[in-house]
C-alpha cells in the first residue's frame, strides 16, 4: 500500500483556519478528487465534520479519540494503526488536519500538495515542516486564480 497525503497550503504551510480551507480554487478541487477518487481516505473528526457529507467513490476513514463517534457513510477508529486496516486500495490517501498528518509524515511515500503563493497570517492550522532535500519534486500543473499563482505538486520520498 502507498500513504499519500494530498493538502494544500499557503507560503508558510498554512492549511486552515476555523476548520475550513483557506483558499478554495475550482482547478484544486478537480486535482483533489481526480487523485483521491477510488482509494480510501483518511482523516481526523474535525475534517469529516467540516465536508457536507462522506466523499463518494472513496473508503471514507476518520480517526478520533471519542470512543462513541458515528460518522454516516465512514468507518470510524481510534488509531492510525487501525486506520490502516481499514484501507480497501493500493492508495490510501491522508486528508488531515494538522494533527493526523503529523503522525502520519513519516509514513507517507508521496505528498500530494497546491503550493499557493498566499499566505494567511490568522491560519490555525498547519501542514508540518518536512525536509524537501528527503524527496523528489515533480510540478504537475501551475495555475493563476484571481491574481494567486499556485501548482499542483508531488514529493515522492527517495
Amino acid at each position: 500500500m502507498t500513504i499519500c497525503m494530498i493538502a494544500a497550503v499557503g507560503k508558510n504551510l498554512e492549511l486552515g483556519k476555523g476548520n475550513n480551507l483557506i483558499w478554495h480554487f475550482k482547478e484544486d478541487m478537480a486535482f483533489f478528487k481526480e487523485t483521491t477518487m477510488g482509494s480510501s481516505i483518511i482523516m481526523g473528526r474535525k475534517t469529516f465534520e467540516s465536508l457536507p457529507k462522506a466523499l463518494p467513490r472513496r473508503k471514507n476513514i476518520v480517526i478520533t479519540n471519542k470512543e462513541d463517534y458515528k460518522a454516516e457513510g465512514a468507518t470510524v477508529v481510534h488509531s492510525i494503526g487501525e486506520a490502516l486496516s481499514e484501507v480497501e486500495s493500493d492508495t490510501a490517501f491522508i486528508l488531515g488536519g494538522g494533527d493526523i498528518y503529523r503522525q502520519f509524515l513519516p509514513k507517507a511515500q508521496k505528498l500530494y500538495l497546491t503550493e499557493i503563493e498566499a499566505e494567511c497570517i490568522d491560519a490555525d492550522t498547519y501542514f508540518p515542516v518536512f525536509n524537501k532535500a528527503d524527496y523528489t519534486k515533480e510540478l504537475l500543473a501551475s495555475y493563476h486564480d484571481n491574481g494567486i499563482h499556485f501548482s499542483h505538486v508531488c514529493y515522492t520520498k527517495k
